[in-house]
């Protein structure tokens, strides 16, 4: 009877077990956690698992001090759930959370989740529009073919670095210009950079309006770039060819001197606007790259050519077109060159 009767927890246990019941009904489940540990298994002498009926306080009992078992001792072991076993008899061993808790865990896991995921999305769209964002708000999209392939190049720089490109490219292309004749060839050298060079005049202006980006840098240098290359190229061929390059070489470059400087005047005045580039000054500058790039390409002292023909002729077209152009800002920068534009 003695053996069979169940003994009463001491007054310790008893006070754990009343602390234990305050802080599951009163407190977060994130403080509480911190002192009711869930029903965990218990290690014996061999590694057996024995779980404990949920909401048993574990004190000090007999088998506690039997020299041959291990136990581990926590403070107490107590949970909310269904009644407790009222003779003290061991679980089935399969441990289930309280239902609140299993919603929280399960809410926890979901936001979790959800935020990763959405971390993972924003890197990958960061690392995909790194490129892009620096563009203009009126850039083409969806991105074209290169850019969709190679999102992490600085496409945004390109129409900068084909203006630079067009810079260094002069020194190259005078010192192949007088290559002695023994190399061969230097006309097929000076033709082609002069070509692509003016390729890039193109593919600059058109890059930088399609992705809707400027920078007062390369407003500033493309044109000098521009008028360096055209310029160098007339000397160049004023010197091989004589006076049949000489004299259109010196109506673009008076031409291109003014319309520079009248420009200059109209910008201090803040009338800029008026004599900005226009569609006859493009059709000139487009004329004479083509013209030179002709001419370029002709053998040293060759005028029998089919090419030397051509290219005079083109020229010669160009540099009307270069007076006719140069004529329209001049005559809408006349009210202000006159004094009589109020």
């Amino acid at each position: 009877m003695q053996q069979q009767q169940q003994k009463r927890p001491p007054p310790s246990s008893r006070v754990l077990l009343l602390i234990s019941a305050i802080l599951s009904s009163s407190t977060p489940s994130t403080i509480a956690s911190s002192f009711v540990l869930s029903p965990t298994a218990m290690i014996g002498s061999k590694g057996v698992t024995k779980s404990l009926p949920r909401g048993v306080v574990v004190g000090k009992s007999k088998n506690h001090y039997k020299k041959k078992t291990r136990y581990y001792d926590p403070l107490f072991l107590a949970g909310g759930g269904p009644a407790d076993s009222q003779d003290g008899s061991e679980g089935d061993g399969s441990v289930s959370p309280p239902p609140q808790q299993a919603a929280a865990s399960t809410s926890s896991m979901s936001s979790l989740e959800t935020t990763s995921d959405g971390i993972g999305s924003s890197a990958t769209s960061s690392s995909s529009t790194t490129s892009s964002s620096f563009l203009g708000p009126n850039a083409h999209l969806p991105p074209g073919f290169l850019r969709s392939r190679i999102p992490n190049f600085p496409w945004y720089r390109v129409p900068n670095l084909l203006t630079y490109v067009r810079c260094l490219a002069i020194p190259l292309f005078v010192g192949l210009f007088y290559l002695p004749a023994s190399a061969g060839h230097s006309n097929l050298y000076t033709g082609s950079i002069f070509a692509i060079a003016s390729i890039t005049d193109w593919l600059d202006g058109y890059l930088a309006r399609r992705w809707d980006i400027s920078t007062p840098f390369g407003a500033f240098l493309d044109p000098v770039a521009d008028k360096l290359m055209v310029s160098t190229s007339l000397i160049l061929l004023s010197g091989r060819h004589g006076s049949i390059v000489a004299i259109p070489t010196l109506i673009i470059l008076a031409r291109e001197i003014a319309v520079s400087a009248l420009r200059e005047w109209m910008a201090q005045r803040g009338e800029r606007n008026v004599v900005k580039v226009g569609m006859q000054g493009k059709i000139k500058t487009a004329l004479t790259m083509f013209a030179l790039t002709v001419l370029l390409f002709v053998p040293s002292s060759s005028t029998s050519t089919i090419l030397y023909k051509l290219g005079i002729p083109l020229l010669y077209l160009s540099t009307l077109v270069t007076v006719t152009s140069g004529s329209v800002y001049f005559i809408a920068a006349a009210p202000a060159l006159l004094g009589s534009k109020k």
